[in-house]
């Protein structure tokens, strides 16, 4: 066993929870399929052109799938320029009402997000379920542990994981009475705690791919403690299909995160891996300030690859054998930069970043023309 290679470390291995795969779009979400990535516009969708403009930017992000709202019968109009201009498969949130639904799915969604027993009488429910098979619509089940029945918390006197299950096995059933099965499921909660456990009852009692979120999370720093600590639980035992994670910060940022997330778990691969030192008194130069830089500047690069940063020489020689691209603290403003492991070179702090910048790019088309010769050949 050589400590070099990941594929053969077993204590790092997740094992997935087996699911059925349905489609999105062009995008298989379950199964063995890559756990997807999503995000929601913020933008009022019955303005098109700020939509596809958010949407742009977060399809360079890296999204897989793009959520926006349908509360009105204008967002509905404009959702067909927006399907058009999208690159991913749109889920078209339709809140409470039906006609939504229906208007949406002739509209061009990929998905609609519903609670089937929140859209009215069974008779609603069959023409939402029978416009979503006529325009090859999926379906997202979104139980959410701030707007369950009524009944539910009668039954159960407060917002618990039997709950949560009990409401989805009760969407479930609707859609199943339908004959519709492309569906997935969330059940999502504000508390972490409560979130686990719905999402492990339920990984237990269903098939279907589970969509994964800790809703009302907080902002950009809070809300991806409380998701990662939530989601990176459920997902190291191998349950989720789709993740969302839901920030108070611009849809982009959900989309990092969530990428960062995965990657920390070596569940996605994708861009730049950063490995950084929290700097200290013995740092060679500024760690912080340069990692932000970094960050910024790399985040064109969907290759997926590796760079340390540290700022000397106690961690840093052994964190850049490890990385594709590293770079250590030395004295004078001169500092050591290492490519695939083995020192290579100095350079100096005027043109450290620019120099490390140079190399990723270089590395990542170097990879880039050496995975095309590989397809090529086969």
């Amino acid at each position: 066993m050589t400590a070099s290679n990941p594929s053969l470390r077993p204590w790092r291995d997740i094992e997935r929870r087996k699911s059925r795969q349905i489609m999105v779009g062009n995008v298989p979400v379950g199964g063995d399929a890559p756990i997807t990535v999503q995000t929601m516009t913020n933008t009022l969708t019955s303005d098109p052109k700020a939509t596809i403009d958010q949407i742009r930017r977060c399809e360079e992000a890296g999204v897989d799938i793009i959520r926006v709202s349908c509360p009105d019968v204008e967002s509905t109009a404009a959702l067909k320029q927006i399907v058009r201009a999208s690159q991913v498969p749109i889920v078209a949130d339709i809140h409470f009402h039906y006609k939504r639904g229906i208007e949406a799915a002739e509209a061009g969604a990929a998905c609609l997000r519903i609670n089937p027993g929140n859209i009215g009488s069974a008779a609603r429910v069959k023409e939402v379920v029978d416009a979503a098979k006529a325009n090859g619509c999926a379906i997202r089940i979104g139980v959410n542990a701030g707007s369950l029945e009524k009944d539910l918390l009668e039954k159960y006197g407060e917002p618990c994981p039997e709950a949560l299950v009990e409401s989805a096995l009760d969407h479930i059933k609707l859609l199943q009475d339908h004959d519709f099965h492309e569906f997935k499921v969330a059940v999502k909660a504000s508390d972490v705690f409560l979130a686990v456990a719905a999402y492990s009852q339920l990984a237990d009692a269903v098939d279907c791919p589970l969509h994964l979120g800790i809703t009302e999370a907080g902002g950009l720093i809070g809300g991806t403690v409380k998701s990662s600590i939530g989601m990176g639980n459920l997902l190291w035992a191998g349950i989720g299909d789709t993740i969302r994670v839901s920030l108070s910060a611009e849809p982009e940022e959900e989309v990092r995160v969530g990428y960062e997330m995965l990657k920390a778990l070596g569940l996605r691969t994708r861009g730049v891996r950063v490995v950084s030192c929290p700097s200290c008194a013995r740092q060679g130069f500024d760690v912080i300030r340069t990692v932000q830089t970094l960050e910024e500047r790399l985040q064109h690069i969907r290759t997926p690859l590796s760079l340390s940063v540290l700022g000397c020489v106690v961690n840093g020689p052994g964190e850049a054998r490890e990385t594709d691209i590293g770079i250590t603290g030395g004295g004078a403003g001169k500092h050591m930069v290492y490519l695939s492991g083995v020192t290579d070179h100095h350079v100096e702090d005027n043109d450290m970043v620019d120099h490390i910048v140079k190399l990723v790019e270089a590395k990542a088309a170097e990879i880039e023309a050496a995975s095309e010769q590989v397809e090529a050949a086969e």
